[in-house]
């Protein structure tokens, strides 16, 4: 197999290499990573022992990362996925696969794939359709776009769970935006709803209600895991959830649901609270304890 280069070496790049290396069979040898923390000096020594815990190669510069590399995969955050394929596409070799992971809008993915086939690699638009914890490489993806089946046959090579959504740059990106709507919108709609009955001393009754209302949801137990996403990843949602509102705007659509959950997952993810104990009035009492305006 090919060498294999990751942009970004965050939660999902790790959780991926984590995951090939516990599989003899299916670990790739080479691997190496560009991620822009190597320039920032009080964030160099994380990612130097994560790649060296993982067996990755750190590189200095994209041209370093991306030298020999037939498979690379584009990991970064939403709102740096278009930037980061402008920074390294003339770095990539000819027909080498370029798989754009980030949750970012059909249109997003489209300006991205003009920069890497204009230099000669092939894209390949791919959605991550759940957390990669504790799943892996073995996380559901979707795949689109001319070479879709050619990017399939690498990632079940590689182990991974991978379908194809179609033919075209933005199928499968646009299938987890819109899913998006209503996972993240959840989250925000328990943060909304959840919060303001604990302030308000009516939590238990509000539960009780709806565990009534739809018996086949554990209420107490979505709430506290909706809470808990947010508190974690809220930041990331929220750069997800405008693209969700981006490509809603695409398709002629409003994106107030869309904003508005971006703020709230903006919000509690930018508290940085360590997580509480597992439960529901332990997490909702940290966020309230903090200036939410």
């Amino acid at each position: 197999m090919s060498a294999i280069a990751t942009i970004g070496f965050g939660e999902a790049a790790q959780a991926f290499v984590s995951g090939w290396r516990s599989e003899n069979g299916a670990s790739p040898e080479n691997i190496s990573t560009f991620d822009i923390k190597v320039e920032d000096p009080s964030q160099l020594g994380d990612l130097l022992q994560a790649c060296s815990d993982l067996g990755v190669d750190c590189a200095e510069t994209p041209a370093q990362a991306l030298a020999g590399a037939g498979t690379v995969f584009s990991l970064v955050t939403a709102d740096r996925a278009l930037e980061a394929a402008t920074r390294v596409a003339e770095f990539l070799g000819r027909d080498a696969l370029y798989l754009d992971c980030n949750s970012c809008s059909p249109a997003t993915k489209a300006a991205a794939a003009r920069l890497v086939e204009a230099a000669g690699a092939v894209y390949v638009d791919v959605a991550v359709m759940s957390p990669v914890h504790p799943a892996r490489h073995r996380t559901p993806l979707l795949v689109s776009g001319s070479s879709a089946e050619r990017a399939q046959h690498v990632l079940l090579g590689l182990g991974m769970q991978a379908r194809t959504a179609g033919d075209e740059i933005g199928q499968a990106s646009s299938i987890k935006m819109l899913r998006s709507v209503m996972i993240k919108g959840f989250e925000a709609l328990t943060a909304e709803c959840l919060l303001a009955a604990r302030r308000a001393g009516v939590e238990k009754a509000v539960l009780a209600s709806l565990q009534a209302s739809d018996p086949g949801i554990d209420w107490t137990m979505r709430a506290a895991y909706n809470l808990e996403r947010m508190m974690i990843h809220g930041k990331r949602r929220a750069a997800e959830m405008q693209e969700v509102a981006a490509t809603l705007r695409e398709l002629g659509l409003p994106d107030r649901m869309a904003s508005a959950t971006a703020d709230w997952q903006r919000r509690i993810g930018e508290l940085d609270i360590l997580m509480p104990e597992n439960s529901l009035e332990a997490r909702a009492d940290a966020i309230l304890e903090r200036d939410l305006t």
